[in-house]
């Protein structure tokens, strides 16, 4: 009996709730072994020395040392002394150089914080990542248990139809049975026989998706689920809206975008003012490489520059425009994210609700078809009953039985969607708490 608690918590490993080992160890391995989240993780360090570089160079001074070796010929009429001739000589010139963005307008800190929330973005991507990732592996792991099921249903109905065949040739050889009766039992047993193909094309396709879904190529062998093996979790988190919001990583993401795009105005305002520039040089000039920094080979340089734009043709006004555009954009995304991600939660838990009714409706129609069946089988084998109101009650148990095993796949995969809905507990992974 599933029951809601809106005060429990989900843990970070949630798919072990539902106590299956091999489940379990088909989750470690496809966080492991995944591409998708091998890619989301490389994506994410490439954001992240991406921020570092930029804040090294954007915040710090830059330095640069260099060395020139130049032969050049210099007439003496560059000098206004036309009657000396020209002069050739070989110049060594060793210097640093020191260049420095004074960032009295904040360009270069929103920089930085649109980078910062790339970053963001891109750790919560990963978080999507591995959330998407164990939420499939557990469905498509549940749907390969809901076909086993459903063939072996299959297997058995076809095994029961096929002893009532028998029994229909049997009286049809010692004149109790009509030829029609035979045909019919055959035809019922061939189109039960028919149903099996497509299951099994479906179990294969979901053994292959959850091989490739754990990073392995398809013809790798997974483990023969059983929906028998599996146990629902009994006490189902429920959270509040504002909890919610920041636990899913999806709308964690769109918060990212929605500063990176504030950030993104605050660079597009500081361009329209001055930009201010110090740099400076220290270096030797000589004739000869061994009598550089000697003396009287010194040189230096100290300056600042200023440049106020005056006119782009609206370039940057428009940028401006542009980037609240943008602002505007993030922010109706984000609350379009938020209500996604509330009707997300909604939709579950009333699927749970009608998935629990629906299983027990589905139960009880299979119990009382089952009994239904196995009196009329007496019956028609001491005569009682005709030989279409046996197809009819082996017609209605396989659907009842083929009904309750899809509701209780149902239920399985909802119960795995709650979780994925209220974001997966990252919160409580160990890496993460110690942050």
């Amino acid at each position: 009996m599933q029951t809601f608690s809106p005060d429990r918590d989900i843990p970070a490993d949630w798919w072990t709730l539902f106590q299956s080992a091999p489940l379990d160890e088909l989750v470690k391995s496809a966080l492991r072994d995944s591409p998708t989240v091998q890619a989301a993780k490389a994506t994410l360090r490439s954001a992240q020395e991406n921020y570092r570089a930029q804040w090294g160079s954007l915040l710090l001074p830059g330095a640069d040392g260099s060395f020139a070796r130049t032969r050049q010929k210099t007439p003496g009429a560059a000098f206004g002394a036309p009657q000396f001739g020209s002069s050739e000589f070989t110049l060594f010139s060793a210097a640093v150089n020191v260049t420095y963005r004074l960032d009295l307008f904040g360009a270069s800190r929103r920089q930085l914080e649109a980078l910062r929330a790339q970053t963001d973005y891109q750790r919560w991507q990963v978080e999507a990542a591995n959330l998407s990732l164990t939420a499939n592996v557990v469905t498509t792991a549940i749907n390969v248990a809901s076909l086993r099921a459903q063939i072996a249903a299959a297997n058995e109905i076809i095994a029961s139809q096929q002893d009532q065949l028998e029994v229909v040739q049997k009286q049809f050889a010692a004149g109790g049975a009509a030829n029609s009766d035979v045909l019919t039992q055959s035809a019922q047993l061939a189109q039960t026989q028919a149903t099996l193909p497509a299951l099994e094309k479906a179990l294969a396709q979901a053994q292959h998706r959850l091989a490739v879904l754990a990073g392995k190529t398809p013809d790798t062998d997974t483990p023969p689920f059983d929906l028998d093996q599996l146990r629902l979790p009994v006490d189902l988190p429920v959270s509040v809206p504002a909890k919610l919001i920041r636990q899913r990583p999806d709308v964690q993401a769109a918060e990212a975008t929605l500063h990176q795009a504030t950030a993104q105005v605050g660079v597009a305002t500081a361009n329209l003012f001055p930009q201010i520039n110090l740099s400076g040089s220290i270096g030797s000039d000589a004739l000869q490489a061994s009598q550089l920094f000697t003396g009287g080979t010194g040189t230096w340089s100290v300056g600042t520059s200023l440049t106020q734009p005056l006119f782009h043709g609206g370039e940057l006004l428009h940028k401006r425009r542009a980037a609240l555009a943008d602002l505007d954009s993030a922010a109706a995304q984000y609350r379009e994210t938020v209500l996604a991600a509330m009707q997300d939660v909604a939709d579950t838990l009333r699927a749970l609700e009608a998935d629990a009714r629906n299983l027990r409706a589905q139960a009880a129609a299979a119990e009382a078809a089952a009994k239904s069946l196995e009196i009329t089988r007496k019956q028609f084998t001491a005569g009682g009953v005709s030989h279409v109101q046996l197809l009819i009650a082996e017609r209605q148990y396989a659907e009842t039985r083929q009904s309750r095993v899809l509701a209780e796949a149902a239920r399985y995969a909802d119960s795995a969607a709650l979780y994925q809905a209220l974001g997966g507990g990252w919160w409580n992974r160990n890496e993460v708490a110690k942050q």
